[in-house]
């Protein structure tokens, strides 16, 4: 079973839109999923903003890949590296910490996590 960073099971970061590495509303990981798809982020403007900037675009619609988009409020799960990475530059967004996987503790301090926790 899947575990969030508090040692807990890993509850559900949206189905609306559906996020996750297997699409199933869970920031689960595998071996295959190389960005680690972990962090269940609450998604804000200058996140996105910060995120197209890095050349990773959240905000326009793909409908190919049946991605509609996502706009400030919304849950999703962000690669730790990249949340990280926006963290060292001071635009995490903030994340719920039930909904996001114990593997991101490798890369970023519960402490840090705990800093950007909402409800």
């Amino acid at each position: 079973m899947d575990q969030n960073v508090l040692g807990e099971p890993l509850e559900i970061c949206s189905c609306d839109p559906n996020t996750g590495w297997y699409r199933d509303g869970k920031c689960r990981t595998d071996g295959n999923d190389l960005g680690q798809h972990t962090v269940c982020c609450v998604i804000s403007e200058q996140f996105l903003t910060y995120s197209k900037a890095q050349g990773n675009d959240l905000s326009t619609p793909m409908p190919q890949y049946g991605f509609s988009g996502l706009k400030p409020g919304d849950h999703w799960c962000v690669c730790a590296s990249r949340w990280k990475q926006a963290y060292d530059d001071g635009m995490a967004p903030n994340i719920r910490l039930e909904a996001t996987n114990i593997e991101v503790l490798a890369i970023v301090d519960l402490q840090i996590l705990k800093q950007y926790s909402h409800a």
